[in-house]
């Protein structure tokens, strides 16, 4: 019993430094293969990666904070403060499987993209479009940024609809890949902008956003919105030109645009109080009430709302259906239904720009977004 004594924790020595040198060589390695990445990965990624490093590599947090107003410094330190007191080994092990399953991730999409599906269009970063059994999908594909629209996104998203208006498809489908149907606009269009670019980015952010939704105003075939998941922002408003916005029964509906010091757009200022009358239009776009799938449908904004389980499975088989009409029927109806309007969504459109410039070029603007990120970073 003495003898088995003293081997135990002999044994569990050695056990625990080829244990360290394993982590520790996993880490190195691990740093060699972030930097193989062809894909960012995102800056909520990047401050974990950041964070794991920082506790590997020098322990908990010793840093002072930085300044509220220092967004970047302070994000970074709050995320290597939130690790508390986790030991280096574990860091070490924690940054090396992290790093290992964004390698995994991007192997798996590049495989998948390798064997791109039947009717794939060629050209597309941000978005996955299909044209097959006469319907053309256009999925917003940022599913890790919840399928915020940037810059890249909405001139992709323009492309997408002026080759679904004139190719043999029937109708046309916008829905969402992953969990969001869409998180709306994605903020760092905003803040990665110098001080002195502001006039300029407010001029072209208008440019973009009013071409944008002229083409959900000009787009001639039947436009059907399927709406998986929680909806924010422009992708909201624009709903209002859709012909049919289908829901699952998780979908929430939000336009929080006075809380960023913002004002309406897609034309909800006009279309929206035709749709849901002037009050409860007035709940979402001023005081930013966020609708459930239920009453988003009750209020006219939704065509029906399906269970989540069988949401897919029920909407793709009506919309096949759908697509077997007669194309250009459909198409000469469609655009009947719109003609009498377009004029004035046009009209509508310019003047929401010429608004939503003032806004973004105003103080209040600048200083609610600052106050978001504030309070996200306190998450």
């Amino acid at each position: 019993r003495p003898t088995q004594a003293v081997r135990v924790p002999v044994i569990h020595l050695h056990m625990t430094a080829a244990t360290m040198q394993v982590s520790q060589k996993d880490f190195q390695k691990a740093q060699e293969q972030l930097k193989l990445l062809k894909k960012d990965p995102g800056n909520e990624m990047k401050l974990k990666l950041y964070a794991l490093f920082k506790q590997a590599t020098e322990g908990p947090c010793n840093a002072p904070k930085p300044g509220m107003l220092d967004f970047v410094k302070k994000a970074k330190w709050d995320a290597w403060n939130s690790l508390g007191n986790l030991s280096q080994d574990d860091a070490r092990q924690k940054y090396a499987e992290l790093v290992s399953s964004l390698v995994s991730a991007e192997s798996a999409r590049e495989k998948k993209e390798a064997s791109p599906e039947e009717g794939r269009h060629d050209g597309y970063e941000t978005l996955i479009v299909t044209t097959k059994n006469n319907i053309t999908k256009i999925m917003f594909n940022r599913p890790d940024r919840k399928n915020a629209i940037n810059h890249q996104m909405y001139r992709e998203i323009i492309k997408a609809l002026e080759e679904a208006g004139k190719n043999y498809s029937t109708i046309a489908v916008i829905t969402g890949n992953g969990d969001y149907y869409s998180s709306g606009n994605d903020l760092n269009n905003f803040t990665n902008v110098q001080p002195g670019e502001m006039e300029k980015m407010a001029k072209d952010g208008a440019v973009l956003l009013k071409d944008f939704v002229g083409h959900f105003i000009d787009f001639p075939k039947p436009l059907i919105a399927v709406v998986n998941g929680p909806a924010i922002g422009i992708c909201v408003t624009v709903l209002g030109l859709c012909d049919l916005v289908y829901a699952s029964d998780r979908a929430t509906f939000h336009s929080p645009f006075s809380q960023l010091g913002q004002s309406p757009e897609g034309c909800s200022s006009y279309l929206f109080p035709k749709i849901m009358g002037l009050a409860k239009a007035s709940e979402m776009l001023l005081f930013n009430k966020k609708l459930t799938a239920a009453e988003a449908c009750a209020q006219g904004l939704v065509t029906e709302v399906f269970p989540d389980s069988s949401f897919q499975k029920e909407v793709w088989a009506r919309l096949e259906a759908f697509a077997s009409l007669p194309k250009n029927s459909l198409a000469v109806s469609k655009q009947l239904l719109r003609s009498m309007e377009k004029e004035k969504l046009h009209a509508v459109n310019s003047r929401e720009c010429e608004v939503l410039t003032e806004r973004w070029l105003s103080d209040e603007c600048v200083n609610a977004i600052v106050s978001f990120f504030q309070k996200k970073s306190k998450l």
